[in-house]
Formats: C-alpha cells, sequence, structure tokens
C-alpha cells in the first residue's frame, strides 16, 4: 500500500511539473517568438514559401555538410512527423474542442518563421570539426552568437536535449506505443501470452514487433546522420504521402460536408463556449491552450530540435535553408494535422469520445473506419502501419538529436558509440515498461529545451532579420539587373 502511495504521489508531482512546464508561459513565449520572428523577417512564410518549397527539393551542388538539405528536412520531419499528428490532433480536438484545430494552424503559421530563424542560425553558427563532420544547433548559436559567457545556457539545452531523447521521447514511448499498436491489431484479448513479469503479461506480438524495430533501429542508428538521413529520405516521404493519400480519401468521400465542418470550426474557434459534439462546456481558453499546445509539440518550432539536424546539411547559403527548414512546420502540420483534423471532424469522430476510455489514436481509427470506403478492419491495419513508421522515424530523428547533444556536453565523439547502444537498449526495454510516467518526463525535458531556445531566438533576432532583408534585397536586385540586361 505505502508503495502504491508513493507511486502515485510521484506520478502527481511528474503531472504538476509537466503541466507547469507546458502551462501558458511556455505557450505565450513560443507564439511571441513567432510573431516577433515573422515581423523581423517580414513575414518569410507568406512572401517566400513557394521558393522554400523549391529549395526543398532542389540541392545545392557546392555547399559543405554530411548530408543533402533533403535530408536533413527529412531528418527533421522523421522526428517531428509521428504520433502527434495521429493521437496529438485527435486529443487536442477532444480535450479543446474543433476549435482547437484553428488555433493549432495559427501556431504553425507563426511556427514558420520560428523554423525559419531556427534554419538559418544552425548554418550561420555550426562548428566543422576536425575530422570534417559538422556540429550545429542550439547549443552553437547560444555560445557563439551569445558570447561564451552564455555558454551555460548552452550546456543546459544540451542536458535536456540529451535526456529528452534518450529517456522517452525518443525511445520508451515510441516503441511502447508501436508494440501497443501492432498488439491491438493482431492480438487484441491478449490470447498468446510469451511471458508475465508481475501482474503484466505481453504477448507474442509485442515480443516480436519490439524486436524487429530494436533491430532496425540498432542497423540505422550505428551508420549515424548519413545513415539516418537515407532511411528517412525514403520513409518518410513515403509515409507522408500515404497517409495524406488515405485522409484525402475521406475528405473528398465527404467534400459535401466540408463547409459545415469548416464553420463549426471556425464558430468554436472564437465562441466563448464550444457548443458541437465533444466540446460542449469547452471555453475558449481551453480551446487556445490544446490547440497551441499540440501544435508546438507536433512541429517542435520553438523547442530547438529542427536546427540540429539542419546544422548537418550541405550548404553555404543560411537563408537558403532557413526556408529548407521552415518547410517541416508546413508539413507537418499545416498540411499532414490539418488534414487529421478534417477527417476527424468530417466524420464527427469527435462526438463519440468519452474521457478516460476512448481518446488517442481510438479517435482517429474511428475516423479512419468511418470515414474509408471499404472493410473497416483494412482501414485500421494501414493506420497502424503509418502509425508504426511514424513512430519509428522518430525514434531515428532523436537519436540523431540527442546524440549531438551529448556530443557537445561531453566535447568530442569517444562516447558516441556507448551513447547509441544505450540508446538501443532503451528501444529494446520499451514495450516492457510501465509508461504512465514517462510521457509526461519526456514532456518535461522536451518543454525545458525550447526556454535556452527562446533566450536565444530573441536575443538574435535581429541578425536574423537583418540578414534576411539583406538577403532578399540582394536578390531583388540582381533580378532587376538581369531583365535590364535582357531588355
Amino acid at each position: 500500500m505505502d508503495t502504491l502511495l508513493l507511486a502515485m504521489s510521484v506520478n502527481d508531482i511528474i503531472d504538476k511539473v509537466d503541466g507547469f512546464v507546458w502551462g501558458w508561459t511556455l505557450i505565450v513565449l513560443i507564439l511571441a517568438a513567432g510573431i516577433w520572428l515573422s515581423v523581423r523577417t517580414g513575414f518569410v512564410q507568406i512572401f517566400h514559401l513557394g521558393k522554400a518549397l523549391k529549395y526543398m527539393v532542389k540541392n545545392e551542388e557546392d555547399g559543405e555538410g554530411e548530408v543533402t538539405s533533403f535530408g536533413a528536412l527529412c531528418t527533421a520531419l522523421s522526428a517531428t512527423i509521428g504520433t502527434g499528428n495521429i493521437v496529438g490532433v485527435a486529443t487536442a480536438i477532444c480535450l479543446g474542442g474543433r476549435g482547437a484545430l484553428f488555433w493549432m494552424l495559427v501556431a504553425a503559421f507563426f511556427g514558420m518563421a520560428t523554423k525559419y530563424a531556427e534554419g538559418f542560425l544552425a548554418i550561420k553558427y555550426r562548428d566543422r570539426k576536425n575530422d570534417g563532420h559538422f556540429l550545429g544547433g542550439p547549443f552553437y548559436y547560444i555560445e557563439k552568437g551569445m558570447g561564451p559567457k552564455w555558454k551555460w545556457l548552452a550546456k543546459l539545452f544540451a542536458v535536456f536535449g540529451t535526456l529528452a531523447g534518450v529517456m522517452g521521447i525518443g525511445t520508451i514511448t515510441q516503441i511502447n506505443g508501436i508494440t501497443t499498436a501492432i498488439n491491438n491489431f493482431f492480438d487484441p484479448q491478449k490470447t498468446h501470452i510469451a511471458f508475465s513479469i508481475g501482474n503484466s503479461s505481453f504477448t507474442w506480438a509485442t515480443v516480436i514487433g519490439g524486436l524487429v524495430v530494436t533491430v532496425c533501429t540498432a542497423l540505422v542508428v550505428i551508420g549515424g546522420i548519413k545513415s539516418i538521413s537515407k532511411v528517412s529520405e525514403i520513409v518518410v516521404p513515403f509515409m507522408a504521402i500515404t497517409y495524406i493519400v488515405f485522409v484525402l480519401i475521406i475528405v473528398f468521400t465527404h467534400i459535401t460536408e466540408i463547409p459545415q465542418a469548416l464553420v463549426s470550426i471556425f464558430k468554436e474557434a472564437f465562441s466563448l463556449k464550444a457548443v458541437t459534439g465533444a466540446g460542449v462546456g469547452i471555453t475558449l481558453k481551453i480551446a487556445m491552450q490544446k490547440g497551441i499546445g499540440r501544435g508546438i509539440f507536433s512541429n517542435e518550432a520553438g523547442l530547438g530540435s529542427a536546427p540540429i539536424a539542419a546544422a548537418a546539411a550541405k550548404t553555404k547559403d543560411t537563408v537558403r535553408q532557413g526556408l529548407v527548414t521552415m518547410t517541416g512546420t508546413f508539413i507537418d502540420t499545416i498540411v499532414i494535422c490539418t488534414l487529421t483534423g478534417l477527417s476527424i471532424v468530417l466524420t464527427n469522430a469527435d462526438a463519440k469520445f468519452v474521457e478516460g476510455s476512448f481518446e488517442g489514436v481510438s479517435i482517429t481509427t474511428a475516423a479512419w473506419q468511418e470515414g474509408l470506403p471499404w472493410n473497416p478492419r483494412i482501414s485500421a491495419f494501414v493506420l497502424m502501419v503509418c502509425l508504426t513508421f511514424f513512430a519509428f522515424t522518430t525514434i531515428l530523428g532523436w537519436d540523431y538529436y540527442s546524440e549531438k547533444c551529448f556530443e557537445y556536453l561531453t566535447g568530442s565523439t569517444k562516447g558516441i558509440k556507448a551513447f547509441r547502444i544505450i540508446y538501443i537498449l532503451a528501444v529494446f526495454i520499451g514495450p516492457y515498461l510501465t509508461v504512465s510516467a514517462v510521457w509526461n518526463i519526456a514532456d518535461i525535458f522536451n518543454g525545458l529545451m525550447a526556454f535556452p531556445n527562446l533566450i536565444a531566438l530573441f536575443a538574435l533576432s535581429g541578425v536574423v532579420g537583418k540578414e534576411t532583408r539583406a538577403y532578399f534585397a540582394e536578390k531583388n536586385h540582381d533580378l532587376k539587373e538581369i531583365s535590364r540586361e535582357h531588355k
């Protein structure tokens, strides 16, 4: 009994700390950073989105780095496109009403400017090591951009980044999500038990699924950034496109219901109380908090993770890489999260929500089973595959993030092999651990990463704004000169 009470009190403390870290202070700071950087860069996400999408698939021929810009983007997307796009959106709508989807898009719009600044600073302040590999991210633009006296803040970011990866968000939570999805599909009644630990029993579906993912993780992460980026360049676009296609089928088969769905989203986004479905009694404040909070958690704009991957890109152009990095938020939230949200609203899956018994992935599964014009079992299988691959690529992306944070902390690459082994072991044991508090612990470290990063973004916003405006002014001048010569 005493042990149970202790566990409950520890979980309560972790839950309260998580609520504090991801409270209004962090949400407002991240949103304020996005608005401020939008102004300083001349709303780069509006006027240069087309150029960004073109640069995304067109690599520089003479750039310096370890992987292509597209490879760096896919590595970043591998970490951001994950369970948040499937589970997070559903949770936001169910707990914050349909209006949460609108506020999620608002956060993503300004978050694109934040991601641009992160990619820009990652290239400007990255460090080339003696063996030729590049290391960069918030820790270096804090140390180099703000000055050596702020190195303690850079170290703090690296500590949080290392712990976020190896202790939760990149390992235990993801593999647990994968094996749970596999088990729920293949053996939901738990009729084929492999072994038991205490009161917990584990099926062969869980064991086999965990082993396969662990082996695949080991084969990829041991090869480092080049191996991770190569796998990500194949898996991320393929799974993202597959997911988008299936959700578009739902949208197109319910196309006549779209106007009413949009009306309900906008209505609940600005009304004092949501009035339909699961949103009854939800205030505007909660809709904003859940929508903005889940949006930030999904695309990680402001957390400082994406610039770690951006620093490895083969490029000499800070603005160009900033634009490429910016497309990550566009793809992750404005495209994928929006489509997930629409599929839930169009099929009215959120109306079936009962807190504590029908949430998260169950909502999205219900939307797919209701919305897709074939056997619900097939729909559930496809969603399971998407969730599995999304979570697997998140494991890969966060290995790289946490590994680079660890390298910065230790000042060398000597301990990287040992770190990778620890990371792989965390994936291996993940399916058999109780994760009631792990998600909250991962959330805490993830959120704590944002504070040092946001301080740097505000401090260096003048550098980003000045050089960005000068860059585009020069480009426009060159275009005018070329135009005159042709005349």
